[in-house]
């Protein structure tokens, strides 16, 4: 894990270390006793002893092994910035000085007070001592670097010192017993002085800082002593009490457990370093070896934080799981190795190892040659010495004498803006290819090579190299080269790249200041620089802030109140040991610029500790101790500094530089600056507060104008020292002028968009920091910078410029005091390309040789110079024997053509010949001389080769061949010619013919291009004899259309000429535009006009016809191969002459004819619509050849926007049959348009207009939107409904079923506009005709449904569907006949037809297997089942058009539980039906008068037939003389008694039993007596009284029971009736006459055997329970009639 920065990890410990609670509270006592103390600065002195021994046992001893703190403990003395140390017998005097910000601690108590400086030898002091100083020493321990940490036997050079004592070696014990280490004693090079600050958080900061800085000198201080041995002249001693030997043991003990918790504490820290880029310390080496072995490389570097090491191959990174065990890569302890195992052929490479940490990346490099033993590849190709430093040495290594390497697809000028990303790319093509070997690519920006950063990112694919600017800023601006590297050759290409400025926040703000920089960092001070922006917003600018921020964190603070306008800013106050950077914003009137990019980290160190530190690492720990060893000395007044002189002077500040005093003893010192007005002695102390720890100062609140000397002072703790020597009066102002402004501008032209600006640098110029160039389009007054990164040099080019454009330029000089004035304005230029001198032309070929003449053929020059080539010059020479004479020139007069005889040669003689352009600039370079030819005559029967071959027209799936026939055509005349082609990288053997029969024309369009591929193509003649010898292969075409490519276009004007437009913005001032004809260029033609102007050109035909069909191409010269063509042929000329009709004769084009529409009310529109019409457009309408005109009956309207034309009658009558005409005029053009409307046509369009009068008028009430209609919901309803609109409060619906009102329960409330009507289990019963009325006072509309036949029909099959879906899952029910199937459907009707499937076969119903329906369930029923029953059964629903299914699988464990219940029920079922029963006869209760007969009868039933036995009150009951029971015919059961009286009163119940049952039903039998006797009455009365209450109690009881139970369910018959025998004692109530009456009136209405007369219900139990009224009596045959 990377361990924290410096700066961050001092803050945490130390922080920690002064906040330690005890510490806080002894800071805080010693802060309020020195603020009542005067400063007195002193340094403190030990006093070394050797003849005291008495403390050699008893003193503490703090030692460093950073050499940059002392620790005190006992009779030690601390001071926050230098302490002393002491071993053995030492005694101490030491001078107290305590300030604001530092205290001195004394062996003496007494010491601090305020009037002396006590110097104390006694022991008693070290008792006294007070616990800060202490714990003081315990803070100090916590800012130790790591205690293991010394320097081994090597001795580095302090700042002067005292002069040095002897090393003395002291004796721990009586038996000189050699110590294991000595403890440094010296004086701390320098004293922080105090009075800055008075809160305890800023003395914390500082005292950090100082330790912070003591820790970074300790790598470089201190004299390294191995084991001494001691001496007994060396040896004191001296006697001490056992009080002070005890405290000194205790605090021994206490010293050794602090060192060891500091020793544990720094051993979790990493050692602490300043921040800084990897450096490679060990380099790897290169190396060559055979095949087989093993390689390895080794390397060694430093940084902090430590970097990480990545290996590469052909910077490649290495993949070590790719190629398990091929590399093995090993870290450790600061050494990285690479080591290749068993190294193959194909491992020759380039390998390097990149260090990279959060500062910087630096790679090394080394080269792997692996040799192969003879027999496989040469090995002298591999061999070792032929390899040198660079990484390629060989090129590379035997494959090649020479790389050709080539750029492709380059990047150009770029323009970029600030913020922006911007990316440059290049493909690199390098012959011959060897894929073990990659180049070196290199990025340059003006000449400095560029490393990866955040800022730059550089990319390498293997064929393309990329730079990527993330985050462009003004710093990117410049001349950007990419270098490619083949071992000892490179190739370079450069583009310029341009940056401009972010738009600003603030409108009229400047742009940023830029390139930032520190400068003569030091301890707490800065230089920091920047340059001026090229853009100041239109406002001056009136200065710069400069802003600081500490590196790890974001705040950023203003360095200055006031903008300063010198470019250069020293900045104090910094923090020594903390890292700081820097940005710079502008300031005008109109606000403050954007910041600009931050500059780099730089530390607040003094620069020899820097230096020292970087150069000087720290040594491991070995288990020494460095000692040093001070004199013991009063501490050194310092000198005065040396060389001070003002290095820098502005109207803001004056910087002072001066060297530190030769005479300073060994302690830091500060500085006090003093300055004086010239020609005064009045110094007055500058920083009175803060004194200076750097060689540098920068004096603000200067006068300006004024003169000043300034001297310097020195001071430690001993004190003050003398002043240095003044410095020579400097007035306060800037000592750097704002340069003059350049002189001599003078623009030259360099490309069609790019001018070359020079100019003479302005006299007295100092310390130029480059240029700022602009431009302004002559005439418009607005200027616009070049460049926003000054540039060095008095040469720029300025680029982005338009082609044509005449532009003026100005240029200002850059320095730190600011920019210059505008230099004079430059004569205006035009922007167009520099006429150069031709490049040579080449390819040079024979096209025919006789015997003294050859005929010569090349190609144009690559480069033409700016202007059309004029001619070529032709020049020869002979070769004898390979050995070429001298030229001569074929010609002196240039030729215009690429093809040229030579006459005068010799025949057999070798000729090489070479051709020179030339053009208005003159005779360019010639061309390379070509291959040797002989002049010879050819007898050759083919032809020779074709020459002059081009492409043009090149698009990207297209080109266009031109060629010219060969000079020597053969033997016989050319027929015809073969075209060949093939990709530029393909080998030879890849050309294919383009065409298969000979091309009779000089020309070919070839298609079916692949995009982005190129080609390369080449031409054959033929004659009769054959195909002839190849032309020469074209230049490599790539199929592509570039951007802005422009087709001829085709156009006919107002007045039908027909002509071809061809239009180029890439024309030079000498570019002409050339037709053709069939690619031949087009003369002197009477058929066609060419007309050009500017960069348009247009060939017009005067009368096009069948002598101008033909292909038209139009080319463009002096360009990138502009040019394109158009073909006429006999259709397209057949569509331009009717275009050029329509021109001369136009006609309003129209987007529809006349056509015609109904509107809402009836009305009738004729309209028809123009596709344009001016305002001066005007429409004649016409009716049977009569003009007709607006009114009341016709509406006419023309909308001259929209073209729109039309006509509204209010109705159609018959009259209004016939033929409608609209005539439109619009200028020259006219048109019409007619519809005719008669007969049928005329009739249909009257009666729907007739319709929607009707239709409009009804809807103006309510109305019906959607009519009638019907749906079946979820639950199997039928829903009528409708949808109205236009409906009110008092709007009435009314439903209606053949004609009769339906009443609806419910007020329609038309919701959502819709009303139903909700028909529930609908069935035929509801078909009919069903009609809904809405009416109010505005009118009424009807709508109607017929439910008929095929709409009843389609109703009911959705009806069953519903019902159909509806149905559940078949069920299985055990019953006593046999086993159901049934299944619930939401309800039922006929027109669901059922049907059941068993095993596939259709059930036929019988009586053991039957179906139907019962409520909502249908059900299949299997009496009697079967085994042959089981199986899979399906029920089937047609609900009219489908079958819906259910299933059900009455087999295995279904059918077995089924027909065990099927057999249980049964059983059951017979013993119910058999049972022994009363089935009726017998009432619950009869009341009769005494004396009377009593006859009942019932039926019984059983089988078999039952036993009859009577009970009277649940006693066994026979028949006797009174009472005759009688049972007949097994089911006849009589009981009569012929007198009653009141003992036959009571329950009498008949049993009934059989082997299946036993019933019982009861009678009460009530016997009233006669009315004549009185005291049986009264007896009776007094009874029935209380009876009476007794009843009524039970009665209220039930009552209240029943009152709960709602009501009680009537008595059935099979009901067995229970009632309480009532007492024997009471004598039962006595009807009266009238009651006896209408019951027997009642009685005679009362169906059955057994006569019953009505009573009034009586308060009984039974009554109550039963809920059945009582008999008055009953008899079997005819009531008995009362006596």
């Amino acid at each position: 894990m990377m361990s924290l920065p410096f700066y961050q990890r001092h803050h945490e410990h130390y922080d920690r270390a002064y906040r330690h609670k005890a510490l806080s509270s002894t800071v805080s006592q010693y802060q309020k006793e020195t603020k009542s103390k005067s400063a007195v600065y002193a340094q403190g002195s030990a006093a070394y002893a050797r003849g005291s021994a008495a403390y050699r046992h008893s003193s503490a001893a703090g030692f460093s092994l950073d050499s940059s703190a002392a620790y005190s403990h006992g009779s030690s003395a601390h001071d926050l910035e230098s302490a002393a140390y002491s071993y053995g017998s030492t005694a101490y005097d030491h001078s107290a000085a305590q300030s604001k910000r530092s205290a001195a601690y004394s062996l003496d108590s007494e010491s601090l007070s305020t009037s002396s400086a006590a110097y104390s030898h006694a022991s008693e002091s070290i008792n006294k001592l007070a616990a800060a100083y202490r714990l003081g020493s315990e803070a100090y321990s916590f800012g130790l670097k790591n205690s293991n940490l010394m320097i081994e036997d090597q001795s580095y050079k302090m700042s002067p010192k005292a002069k040095r004592a002897k090393q003395s070696l002291i004796s721990e014990d009586k038996e000189n017993k050699a110590l294991d280490y000595s403890v440094p004693i010296f004086t701390g090079r320098e004293v922080n002085m105090s009075g800055i600050t008075d809160t305890e958080e800023e003395r914390i900061k500082e005292s950090a800082a100082y330790v912070a800085k003591r820790n970074l000198f300790a790598t470089g201080e201190g004299v390294s002593v191995s084991k001494v041995a001691k001496t007994p002249e060396e040896e004191h001693h001296e006697k001490k009490s056992r009080k002070v030997a005890i405290r000194e043991s205790a605090e021994r003990v206490a010293m050794k457990k602090t060192l060891e918790e500091t020793q544990a504490f720094h051993r979790k820290l990493n050692q602490d370093k300043l921040l800084h880029a990897p450096e490679f310390i060990i380099e790897p080496r290169s190396h060559t070896i055979w095949e087989k072995e093993n390689v390895r490389f080794n390397c060694s570097v430093a940084g902090w934080p430590e970097p990480r090491v990545t290996w590469y191959k052909n910077n490649v990174p290495i993949d070590v799981q790719a190629h398990p065990g091929k590399y093995i890569i090993q870290s450790r302890y600061g050494l990285h190795s690479l080591e290749i195992t068993e190294c193959e052929f194909d491992d020759t490479a380039q390998y390097h190892a990149s260090a990279m940490n959060v500062k910087g990346e630096v790679s090394v490099y080394a080269s792997l040659v692996v040799k192969r033993y003879k027999g496989d590849i040469d090995a002298s190709l591999l061999h070792a010495r032929n390899l040198s430093l660079s990484p390629f040495a060989v090129t590379p290594h035997g494959y090649a004498s020479r790389f050709e390497i080539s750029f492709v697809d380059k990047f150009d000028v770029a323009f970029g803006r600030e913020g922006e990303t911007m990316s440059l790319g290049c493909t690199v093509v390098i012959n011959p290819d060897i894929k073990r070997f990659k180049p070196d690519i290199e990025w340059y920006r003006n000449g400095v090579l560029i490393t990866p950063s955040k800022w730059v990112q550089m990319q390498w694919s293997g064929e393309r190299a990329s730079l990527t600017l993330t985050h462009a800023n003004k710093e990117d601006e410049g001349l950007y080269t990419l270098r490619v590297a083949m071992g000892e050759y490179y190739e370079e290409y450069s583009g310029y790249v341009f940056v401009r400025d972010a738009d600003a926040e603030i409108p009229g703000a400047p742009g940023a200041p830029l390139d930032v920089q520190c400068l003569d960092a030091n301890k707490d001070y800065v230089i920091v620089s920047w340059k001026q922006p090229a853009v100041d917003g239109g406002n001056p600018i009136l200065g710069y802030f400069i802003d600081r921020c500490e590196v790890g964190t974001s705040h950023w603070t203003q360095c200055n109140e006031n903008p300063v306008k010198f470019a250069r800013f020293p900045v104090t106050g910094l923090i020594e040991g903390r890292s700081y950077i820097f940005r710079v914003r502008a300031v005008n009137k109109a606000g403050v610029s954007l910041p600009s990019r931050v500059s780099e980290p730089v530390a607040a160190l003094d620069p020899a500790d820097r230096a020292r530190l970087r150069s000087h690492p720290s040594a491991p720990w070995t288990g020494q101790i460095i000692v040093t060893e001070e004199e013991p000395a009063e501490g050194v007044v310092p000198g005065p500094p040396t060389d001070l002189q003002v290095i820098e002077a502005t109207k803001n500040y004056v910087v002072l530089s001066w060297k530190p005093p030769g005479q300073r003893g060994h302690e830091g010192i500060m500085y006090f600056v003093e300055k004086c007005v010239a020609g005064t002695e009045d110094w007055q102390r500058v920083n009175t507060e803060i004194p200076v720890k750097s060689p540098r100062f920068a004096v603000f609140d200067l006068s300006e104008g004024k003169s000043y000397c300034f001297r310097v002072r020195c001071c430690n703790s001993a004190g003050i020292g003398e002043p240095s020597e003044a410095t020579e009066a400097t007035v306060v102002d800037d000592k750097l002028d704002i340069p003059k402004a350049p002189g001599r501008i003078m623009p030259t032209r360099n490309t069609d968009t790019s001018v070359v600006v020079t100019w003479t640098e302005p006299p007295d110029a100092k310390e130029l920091v480059g240029y700022y160039i602009e431009s302004s389009v002559e005439g418009s007054g607005r200027w616009e910078p070049c460049n926003n990164n000054p540039v060095k040099g008095t040469r720029f080019v300025c680029h982005g410029l338009s082609t044509g454009e005449k532009y003026i330029f100005r240029v200002r000089a850059v320095n730190a005091a600011g920019l210059s004035e505008f230099s004079q304005e430059s004569e205006p230029i035009e922007v167009k390309a520099a006429i150069a001198a031709p490049s040579p032309p080449y390819d040079i070929v024979v096209l025919e040789s006789v015997r003294d003449s050859m005929v010569l053929g090349w190609k144009q020059p690559e480069a033409i110079g700016g202007t059309e080539i004029t001619g070529y010059y032709v020049n020869y020479r002979e070769v004898v024997d390979g050995v070429p004479g001298k030229w001569k020139e074929a010609n002196i007069k240039a030729v215009t053509e690429r093809a040229y005889r030579i006459q005068n040669l010799k025949e057999n003689m070798v000729y090489q010949f070479q051709v020179a352009a030339a053009n208005l600039a003159g005779v360019g370079a010639p061309s390379k001389p070509s291959k040797p030819f002989k002049c010879e005559e050819w007898t050759i029967a083919v032809p020779g080769p074709p020459h002059d071959v081009k492409c043009t027209e090149v698009r990207k799936d297209s080109l266009v061949l031109l060629w010219k026939e060969p000079v020597y055509s053969g033997r016989s005349p050319i027929v015809g010619y073969y075209v060949d082609m093939k990709e530029t990288e393909a080998k030879e053997e890849h050309w294919r013919s383009v065409n298969e029969k000979p091309l009779q024309k000089k020309y070919l369009k070839i298609g079916g291009l692949t995009q982005g591929v190129s080609y390369v193509f080449r031409v054959r003649a033929t004659n009769q004899a054959g195909v002839g010898k190849p032309s020469d292969v074209t230049d490599a075409v790539i199929a592509e259309t570039r951007p802005g490519t422009k087709e001829v276009v085709v156009d006919v004007d107002d007045n039908g000429v027909i002509s071809l437009n061809f239009e180029c913005d890439q024309m030079s001032p000498d570019s002409k535009f050339i037709w053709s004809k069939n690619y031949e260029p087009i003369e002197d033609d009477p058929r066609l006009n060419i007309d050009t102007k500017g960069g348009k050109s247009k060939l017009s035909f005067k009368d096009l016809g069948e002598d101008d069909l033909g292909i038209y191409s139009c080319i463009v010269t002096d360009t990138d191969g502009v040019s394109s063509s158009y073909t006429i042929d006999e259709e397209e000329m057949k569509r331009l002459l009717a275009l050029s009709h329509e021109h001369q004769f136009p006609t309003v084009p129209l987007i529809s004819e006349l056509a015609v529409e109904i509107l809402e009310k009836g009305e009738v529109r004729f309209w028809l619509q123009a596709e344009k019409l001016s305002g001066n457009a005007k429409a004649n309408f016409v009716f049977n050849d009569k003009e007709i005109f607006n009114g009341e009956k016709y509406k006419m309207k023309v909308d001259h926007n929209t073209g729109l034309v039309e006509m509204i009658m209010d109705k159609l009558e018959e009259k209004d049959e016939g033929t409608y005409t609209f005539q439109l005029q619009d200028g020259k053009a006219t048109n019409q348009s007619s519809l005719v409307l008669i007969g049928d046509v005329f009739k249909k369009l009257r009666d729907e207009a007739d319709f929607q009068r009707k239709e409009w008028h009804r809807k103006q009430g309510p109305h019906f939107v959607d009519k009638l209609g019907w749906e079946v919901t979820d639950e199997c309803n039928v829903m009528l409904k409708c949808k109205v609109a236009n409906i009110k409060k008092e709007t009435h619906i009314v439903w209606y079923k053949d004609d009769r009102e339906i009443m609806v329960d419910e007020e329609h409330d038309f919701k959502d506009g819709v009303c139903t009507l909700l028909i529930s289990e609908f069935s035929k019963k509801d078909a009919g005709t069903y009609e809904v009325i809405l009416k109010d006072d505005r009118g009424k509309d009807s709508s109607e449904l017929k439910l008929k036949d095929t709409a009843f029909a389609d109703l009911m099959n959705e009806v069953c569907r519903k019902i159909a879906l509806s149905a559940t899952d078949l069920k299985i029910q055990s019953t006593a006949e046999g086993i159901r199937l049934y299944s619930y459907v939401t309800y039922y009707v006929e027109d669901l037809r059922v049907g059941w499937v068993h095993n596939d076969t259709q059930i036929k119903f019988t009586d053991r297997m039957r179906t139907g329906v019962t409520g909502e369930q249908i059900w299949l029923q299997i009496n009697e089942p079967t085994p042959q029953d089981k199986g899979r059964y399906i029920m089937e629903l047609f609900d009219g058009n489908t079958t819906h299914k259910k299933t059900v699988d009455l087999s295995g464990q279904a059918f077995d539980e089924a027909f065990a219940e099927f057999e249980r029920l049964k059983q059951a079922a017979i013993a119910e039906k058999n049972r022994a029963r009363v089935l009726g006869g017998l009432p619950d209760v009869v009341t009769i008068q005494e004396g009377k007969a009593l006859n009942l009868s019932c039926t019984v039933w059983g089988d078999p037939t039952p036993e009859v036995s009577w009970l009277k009150n649940e006693k066994s009951f026979v028949s006797d003389a009174n009472c005759i029971l009688k049972f007949e015919s097994g089911k006849n059961v009589s009981f009569s008694i012929s007198t009653v009286s009141t003992q036959d009163s009571g329950k009498y119940s008949i049993v009934v039993k059989n082997k299946y049952g036993t019933e019982t039903s009861d009678v009460t039998v009530i016997v009233m007596p006669v009315s004549g006797q009185t005291d049986t009455v009264q007896g009776h009365n007094q009874n029935n009284k209380t009876v009476s209450k007794k009843k009524k109690a039970m009665t209220a009881s039930k009552q209240k029971e029943g009152g709960k139970k709602d009501f009680i369910k009537p008595h059935v018959e099979e009901t067995t009736a229970r009632e309480e025998t009532p007492d024997p004692n009471e004598i039962p109530l006595v009807e009266t006459e009238k009651d006896t009456k209408s019951k027997q009136q009642a009685a005679k209405k009362t169906a059955g055997k057994a006569g019953v007369a009505e009573k009034a219900p009586q308060p009984t139990e039974t009554l109550d329970r039963q809920g059945k009224k009582p008999l008055e009596k009953a008899a079997l045959g005819k009531p008995t009639e009362p006596q």
